[in-house]
């Protein structure tokens, strides 16, 4: 991934929680593997209306980071995008089945962020794409 100074939704960009990386590192295998995640938040145009969205974005990667930035610079297949835990439109509001009991705080949450756009939270670095 690299940073963007300014957002385009047609990048499909991130704004991410540089905190808030985790993650494991598997040196039993053959071949250590890290598996780690960072929470983030996105705009989509779905259906012709913003969507504010919250959840991750993941990857393995053969060693571990340093830091978010660098788990974020080896970030490269976005092929599969954020793993989105929940979004609101202004009218629904829809949640992954395991998500879907945080709802309250999502949607207090996703509803200023969705006000608020295009900026991203505070707290969250923005905007970073594929």
């Amino acid at each position: 991934m690299r940073r963007e100074s300014q957002f385009r939704i047609s990048h499909n960009p991130y704004a991410v929680d540089l905190t808030s990386l985790t993650g494991t590192l598997d040196s039993t295998a053959l071949t250590p593997v890290y598996r780690g995640s960072i929470n983030a938040v996105w705009y989509r145009r779905i259906k012709g209306r913003i969507t504010a969205c919250t959840g991750q974005l993941w990857d393995f990667q053969t060693q571990q980071p340093a830091d978010a930035e660098e788990f974020l610079a080896r970030l490269t297949d976005g092929r599969t995008g954020g793993r989105c835990h929940a979004r609101w439109n202004g009218v629904g509001y829809w949640a992954d089945d395991q998500y879907y009991k945080q709802r309250d705080g999502h949607l207090a949450a996703l509803k200023p962020m969705l006000a608020s756009y295009p900026d991203p939270p505070a707290g969250f670095d923005g905007w970073w794409r594929f």
